[in-house]
């Protein structure tokens, strides 16, 4: 059986393309290597307005309108100005994990998508029926005239360049009931970097933040955090930070009920946009380089990629290289090209910062008008809102910041220089 397009993964990106391409009146199947309906392990969190503004906030199981960060140094007073939060004045949510795979296991069901359980050996181009093919290892061989890779940050299929050390975000974490409340009832910690837990040596060593919030009965997420760096901070040195920065404010875990350890990818180059297979999600470093989140990209630029794919098969002479090509302009047009070089040019000075730094420049971030430091974070600012967001910083930041900001290392010469001639033309 042919089909128009065949998704390859099993997670949120490769759902949510594979739902948005049926909405499209597509046949499509999707092929993951184990059973769609198995939980997900991971969390996924996103700014409340951001989920709202796509109808879909019902889909949050906890959601916070006391949402702060810690920038202060720390002090055993809890009075002191070293303690005061950072107020950050909007909603947080964490997605219910379940009702948001159902959401996409539904939408799928209704656009008559075909689940397969297999996993892809080898792709073999058909240029005369201008289709392509995908062998498994389960032996079946299936069809389609796109292929999509969803399957990662270590796709099957996708190519990308290498660009020397990836940075990875790694937090270590754990789901459980404390002696005391690690953060105040009905709160959520986005960044707590206060750092009078550590030694003048550790002080010296990558800075890492508590990641924190109340889920209600007694039950608390508590995770340190390192933003990013390569390598990564090893999951040993978090879990000593984490436990060490609890029993600093006389905390301890009374029971364990999950362990969480997370390490993803933040600077991914772009993937080679002229490439015959069409990526979407970690597959196509959607990963946001400042910020570390993917879901609401996933589900805003989903159907712009769809429509676009969709009105390229509408075709039918149309080749798999053609039709990719309309999927990767939808998925990266210039000037989000342009804005992921921003991006990364600016987590390359942060992996430099030293916890000082750090603190001031987020400090710094939060104070901008809101509009900009959310749309920051969302990167749903066009290019020159993102260019005055940091400017504005640059103008309002300690010299601390500024001196750490100015200097030209490694490989930001180059990534700045994407600004103006972007990878893929």
């Amino acid at each position: 059986m042919v089909r128009q397009v065949l998704v390859l993964g099993g997670g949120p990106a490769a759902l949510c393309m594979a739902a948005s391409l049926a909405e499209q009146g597509l046949s499509v199947a999707l092929l993951a290597a184990h059973d769609l309906r198995q939980p997900w392990p991971n969390t996924y969190g996103i700014w409340g307005e951001e989920l709202d503004a796509l109808g879909l906030g019902h889909l949050l199981e906890h959601r916070w309108s006391d949402c702060v960060s810690y920038f202060g140094a720390g002090a055993v007073d809890p009075n002191s100005p070293a303690n005061q939060p950072t107020l950050h004045r909007r909603d947080y949510g964490l997605f219910n994990r379940q009702a948001l795979q159902s959401h996409w296991l539904a939408a799928l069901e209704r656009g008559g998508v075909e689940l397969l359980q297999g996993t892809a050996t080898a792709l073999h181009r058909l240029e005369a029926e201008g289709l392509t093919a995908l062998q498994t290892r389960e032996g079946p061989t299936h069809q389609a005239r796109l292929v999509v890779d969803a399957t990662g940050h270590q796709p099957l299929l996708v190519q990308r360049p290498d660009e020397g050390p990836v940075a990875g975000q790694a937090a270590y974490g754990i789901v459980g009931r404390f002696s005391a409340p690690p953060v105040q009832p009905g709160q959520f910690v986005l960044m707590d970097y206060r750092c009078d837990h550590l030694s003048p040596e550790q002080r010296l060593q990558p800075p890492t933040f508590l990641y924190a919030m109340d889920l209600g009965d007694g039950l608390f997420f508590v995770e340190e955090t390192s933003l990013a760096l390569a390598p990564p901070v090893a999951y040993d040195v978090l879990q000593r930070r984490l436990e060490q920065r609890l029993a600093h404010r006389g905390i301890h875990a009374l029971e364990v009920e999950h362990e969480e350890f997370c390490l993803f990818p933040m600077n991914l180059p772009l993937p080679d946009l002229h490439q015959s297979v069409l990526g979407f999600g970690g597959a196509a470093s959607m990963v946001h380089p400042a910020s570390g989140y993917m879901v609401g990209g996933l589900l805003r630029r989903a159907p712009a990629v769809a429509q676009a794919v969709a009105a390229a098969l509408a075709d039918p002479q149309a080749s798999s290289a053609a039709v990719a090509a309309c999927g990767w302009r939808a998925l990266w047009p210039r000037e989000l090209r342009r804005k992921h070089a921003l991006y990364q040019f600016g987590l390359e000075k942060l992996m430099r910062f030293q916890e000082a730094q750090l603190r001031a420049f987020f400090a710094t971030f939060f104070a901008l008008p809101d509009p900009l430091w959310i749309g920051f974070l969302a990167n749903t600012l066009t290019l020159p809102q993102l260019l005055l967001a940091m400017l504005q910083l640059f103008v309002r930041a300690p010299w601390l910041v500024r001196w750490g900001l100015i200097g030209m290392r490694g490989r930001e010469l180059r990534l700045g220089l994407r600004l103006l001639w972007p990878v893929g033309g």
